[in-house]
């Protein structure tokens, strides 16, 4: 009696956190408008620069892009700075290279090939100065997130005081949208933290959305040519669609003349 009691017991605790969890997950994301969605989407190429600004003088000190070449800032389809700015950007950057001729490690500016500077030196490093949180890598979080850009913009704008009866531990945040409502990150965001080199008001909310479109793209580079693409190939369908059609039209009107 005692056993059933204790697996009984064991199955409510275990709804109750589930329920808890879906209640959490089901929270409806904030929504923006997305200059990438649709069949004809593309990247702003103003938004991707100030976004790479975001990252660079806000996420970057703790938040790697480890997949990211400085070269790729230069390619077509993404911020697509220019050439001589993309040297420039990766130049300001110091990289820790060798060993030299005598077996040393030195420290040279970084190049077109070079890959972002990594913010640590292993997740060791990285977990011991983030509180024992590991600051997850940025290259491909736009589509490793349920909810995409719309939960990474939302997490972004989801700092709230925690409500009444909430009790949250040192160093830990109230989130609106983060799963389970804690986030070890403080609020990253703030009016007029970044100062954009085109003129633009750094909102929050513009911050918010530029370097959620910046990841966007980091995860999807090729994401505007995979709508050419998929566009051509609605239009070849279309275009089959309509032959067929006829051709089946124009062989069905000679045994429909026989009979």
């Amino acid at each position: 009696m005692k056993r059933i009691f204790r697996i009984n017991y064991l199955f409510i605790f275990l709804s109750i956190g589930c329920f808890q969890v879906n209640a959490a997950e089901k929270v409806e994301l904030l929504k923006t408008d997305w200059s990438f969605k649709g069949l004809f989407g593309k990247f702003d190429r103003a938004s991707l620069q100030r976004g790479y600004q975001v990252y660079t003088e806000v996420c970057a000190s703790c938040h790697s892009m480890k997949y990211l070449s400085y070269r790729n800032l230069s390619e077509k389809g993404g911020p697509e700075f220019s050439l001589e700015q993309a040297k420039a950007i990766a130049a300001s950057f110091e990289i820790t290279d060798g060993p030299n001729d005598d077996g040393e490690m030195f420290e040279r500016p970084a190049k077109l090939s070079d890959k972002f500077l990594m913010p640590y030196a292993n997740d060791k490093e990285a977990q011991a100065a983030n509180g024992g949180a590991y600051p997850p890598d940025m290259s491909v979080l736009a589509k490793a997130r349920s909810g995409g850009v719309d939960y990474i913009y939302s997490v972004l704008l989801g700092y709230e005081d925690p409500p009444s009866g909430v009790t949250l531990d040192e160093g830990v945040y109230y989130n609106k949208y983060m799963y389970g409502n804690n986030i070890k990150m403080a609020q990253p965001l703030s009016d007029g933290l970044v100062e954009y080199i085109d003129g633009t008001e750094a909102t929050e909310e513009q911050m918010a959305k530029d370097v959620t479109t910046f990841l966007m793209w980091a995860a999807e580079p090729h994401l505007e040519a995979r709508h050419k693409m998929g566009f051509k190939a609605i239009l070849y369908l279309i275009i089959l669609t309509v032959l067929v059609y006829f051709s089946m039209k124009k062989i069905w009107s000679r045994i429909e003349s026989e009979v």
